[in-house]
């Protein structure tokens, strides 16, 4: 591991390189930020470590020319207790860490070792999402997060196999491309993908279309009509918002299911079946199932392997990816010519919480590249209205409820997000008074560390995540 030292004190820099070099590291040292730049022209380092106070050439424009120079390279800042806090604004621009002047041997290997760690698990896991994208064609995903990697991951695992899957997630997280990821990547590929979408149909067209139905077995049967169970027979059958299935038709769709075999309305024999099930809602079926508006046997029945896909708030991290794809491929559909989007409108962009998901975030971006008159996206360009105010008249599922059913799922979903909101609010702000130690901050706080590690796991918030921001 190669690793360049960059200090204008011959103590710290010789000291530092003693330190690296007894724990085996290749070192290389700089005396200034103008040397430094150089060694980043000739040659590839695996982690920088540079004072943020320099003569000429700061911490700062190092930090600048190792991201544009090799950008996968970390960065770890020097800094005196008087810097502190301009080390933390330096972690927003592109650092993984910083360390406070005097440090002990132990403290900066510390360091040094997470690091390496962090830009190995980050390698490994842009190379395992390229290798699903030539390979196994996700590239209808876009995100390296390691939320997504998760997914990835999950699709795979699941795929080979014959195991029901319900996808779980927010309108606009993306279900049916998962679903068509998990049929692309199954011994099933060649044959067919046949999606359905539960909340389009009434209740007596619906069965009609999963089960079928003969001639004359009711008014306007015309012909018989073969089901979807039996279309997409040898292949993948996706039943998208499958909370929508009223009692009756559960009750039928759990029976085919345990017998693997249909009868058509108005039929009388039962005609078998060989499918891979993959259902998805935007709904919490186990609540659904204590209200008794939904089959606790068909709800285990579906929810042998569940893949529950992130809303795009918990992955911000991907918003630059996607923005970058999908400008690119609206200014190709346009004829525009783009040079990009000005930092104010990125960073609009990611501060946004996006209850629509990435479909809104799709949608917002088309707008802006159609109606943008400069050559950069300017922040007036991107029309997204408040994010409570447009969840409270769009609901989770991109429609004004219609049922008084719909109704209160969609207020118990806007409460809980609020209260999730408040909670985020309450323990980021504890950490940062405390300067991210989570021990400080639930002493500040009055809470117990276990209790407070508990909350953050369950609000998904890393302080390594956060710190800095």
């Amino acid at each position: 591991m190669n690793i360049l030292v960059v200090d204008d004190e011959s103590v710290i820099r010789d000291g530092l390189a003693r330190i690296l070099e007894g724990d085996s590291f290749t070192v290389d040292t700089a005396k200034s930020g103008h040397v430094a730049i150089e060694h980043l022209q000739q040659k590839e380092f695996d982690l920088i470590i540079t004072d943020l106070k320099m003569p000429g050439v700061s911490g700062f424009e190092v930090l600048a020319a190792v991201k544009t120079l090799q950008p996968d390279t970390p960065v770890i800042m020097i800094t005196g207790f008087a810097t502190v806090e301009t080390a933390v604004d330096a972690m927003k621009n592109g650092t993984v860490d910083y360390i406070v002047k005097p440090f002990t041997p132990e403290q900066i290997l510390e360091k040094v070792h997470l690091a390496l760690e962090q830009k190995k698990n980050t390698v490994e896991d842009l190379y395992v999402k390229k290798e699903i994208d030539c390979h196994h064609g996700f590239d209808q995903f876009i995100g390296d997060s390691r939320e997504m990697q998760k997914v990835y991951r999950r699709i795979m695992q699941v795929a080979a196999t014959d195991s029901t899957v319900l996808i779980t997630g927010e309108s606009g997280t993306g279900k049916e491309l998962a679903a068509r990821a998990i049929h692309k990547n199954s011994p099933r590929r060649d044959l067919p993908f046949v999606a359905v979408d539960c909340t389009a149909l009434a209740e007596n067209l619906l069965e009609s279309e999963l089960f079928g139905h003969v001639k004359g077995s009711f008014t306007g049967a015309m012909q018989t009509k073969m089901g979807l169970f039996m279309v997409a027979d040898g292949g993948t059958l996706f039943l998208d918002e499958v909370s929508n299935i009223s009692l009756a038709t559960q009750a039928k769709l759990l029976r085919a299911l345990q017998e693997r075999q249909v009868t058509p309305i108005g039929g009388t024999q039962p005609v078998s079946f060989n499918i891979h099930l993959v259902a998805a809602t935007n709904r919490n079926l186990k609540t659904m199932v204590s209200e008794g508006i939904f089959r606790e046997d068909l709800y285990f029945r579906l929810n042998i392997i569940p893949l529950d896909l992130p809303p795009l708030r918990e992955r911000k991290g991907d918003i630059p990816l996607l923005v970058r794809h999908f400008m690119n491929k609206f200014m190709e559909e346009v004829g525009k010519d783009l040079r990009g989007i000005s930092p104010e409108a990125m960073q609009f962009l990611e501060n946004y919480s996006y209850p629509g998901n990435v479909r809104e975030l799709v949608n917002t971006l088309e707008r802006a590249v159609v109606l943008a008159e400069g050559d950069v996206i300017q922040k007036e360009n991107l029309e997204l209205g408040d994010s409570a105010e447009t969840e409270l008249c769009t609901g989770f599922d991109g429609f004004v409820p219609t049922s008084a059913e719909a109704l209160k799922e969609m207020k118990r979903h806007i409460r809980d997000r609020s209260v999730e909101n408040v909670e985020k609010a309450f323990v980021i702000n504890a950490l940062k008074r405390s300067n991210w130690n989570i021990s400080r901050a639930a002493e500040d706080t009055g809470m117990l560390r276990p209790n407070f590690q508990t909350m953050l796991k369950r609000l998904g918030i890393s302080v390594k995540d956060y710190f800095g921001k």
